[in-house]
């Protein structure tokens, strides 16, 4: 797991309390992401009850909350 992974949850915890989706774009937060595979990135948004999807050739990754799921948390 990437060092910054946990801050990064939290962000998007927080982001997504207050809005439906959270994009992520800033290069930093993406090189945190890119280094999980397709698998652990769908893996960590739904350990946390999230849907995740990769945009515009992987430079933008959604979050929303997923009403389906429950966080593991």
């Amino acid at each position: 797991m990437h060092k910054d992974l946990p801050a990064l949850a939290g962000k998007i915890r927080r982001m997504l309390a207050m809005k439906s989706e959270h994009f992520i774009t800033q290069p930093a937060e993406l090189n945190v992401l890119h280094a999980l595979s397709d698998a652990e990135l769908h893996a960590f948004a739904r350990s946390h009850g999230w849907r995740v999807m990769r945009r515009v050739g992987g430079r933008q990754i959604e979050f929303y909350n997923d009403a389906g799921l429950r966080p593991n948390e």
